[in-house]
């Protein structure tokens, strides 16, 4: 079986925030799209990387020692990491005592993520829940997401893709007979807003959300709505319209920016291009929120 193997960043069982039920989250790494607002900085990246976690850091020397390259230093009380003198040998993560630095990004092989998934099987039974393929883009290495899905199909677990969309229209076909639920991102209808804002035109994302509801496939669409980007009610008044002209989505949530993910950009030497932007007080997202309400279009709110 070819893409027996795929690579993950992380694993979060008993998650209630993707999907129905409790669930098991499975994160692939990679993406295709670069948001600027991106709460997964670590799942961008197709490779294996490092973070340091400053809080656990003894700075005991024993990284900068062992690095063959001298990619490690010392600065302003920081461990940091020259990425240009790196070659990736992770020679820093097998030496640290205290587990500061981490390998973002490893192998996994498809019996591993069944063994994972089979342990929650009881939760799922009793949450009507199941097991989900976030990322990053999980379509990125979709030969590996596919063999997942079939094994589970063939265990009766209930599998949830969360996509952007933005992927070839066949092999998005190849895995829509083994995923129960699509939850799928819609962020703008301007294509030329959503090109600045994360690198990818948002024309196949639009066209393969139309495959999908044509195939009859059950789609929960999720809108992130971040200040500065999509926060103007007649951004929303679009995306209401676009959905009204749609049939057969089975449910709306409304996702409303957070800094959650901001220390992650430290800990990985990643520039924070939202550092500056402002949680969208609930009165303003009230008001944002009002054509779907005009429109008697329900949504729920995360």
């Amino acid at each position: 079986m070819a893409d027996k193997t795929g690579k993950i960043f992380n694993i979060q069982r008993y998650s209630i925030y993707d999907g129905p039920g409790i669930r098991t989250t499975i994160f692939l790494k990679g993406c295709f799209l670069k948001c600027f607002w991106c709460h997964n900085p670590e799942g961008v990246g197709v490779e294996s990387e490092i973070q340091i976690l400053d809080f656990k850091c003894l700075q005991c020397g024993l990284c900068i020692e062992n690095c063959p390259n001298n990619a490690r230093f010392l600065s302003e009380g920081r461990i940091l990491i020259n990425k240009e003198k790196c070659d990736r040998c992770f020679r820093c993560v097998k030496v640290c005592p205290n587990h500061a630095t981490e390998l973002i990004g490893n192998e996994i092989d498809v019996k591993e993520v069944l063994n994972i998934v089979e342990q929650d099987i009881p939760f799922y039974k009793r949450s009507n829940g199941g097991v989900t393929f976030s990322g990053g883009e999980p379509l990125l290495q979709a030969g590996f997401l596919k063999n997942c899905l079939i094994e589970c199909a063939k265990k009766n677990i209930h599998t949830a893709v969360d996509t952007t969309g933005f992927v070839e229209e066949y092999k998005l076909k190849e895995i829509m007979p083994y995923v129960n639920l699509f939850l799928y991102d819609i962020k703008t209808l301007d294509d030329g807003r959503h090109k600045n804002a994360t690198g990818v035109s948002n024309k196949i994302i639009l066209d393969n959300l139309r495959v999908l509801l044509k195939s009859k496939a059950r789609v929960h669409l999720r809108i992130p709505v971040i200040p500065t980007f999509n926060d103007s009610v007649e951004d929303i008044q679009k995306v209401v319209d676009f959905i009204s002209d749609l049939k057969d989505i089975e449910a709306i949530e409304i996702l409303p920016f957070h800094q959650l993910g901001s220390g992650k950009y430290k800990s990985l030497q990643k520039t924070y291009k939202a550092i500056n932007l402002k949680i969208i007080p609930r009165e303003k997202l009230g008001e944002l929120l009002e054509p779907f309400e005009k429109r008697g279009v329900a949504y729920k709110l995360r």
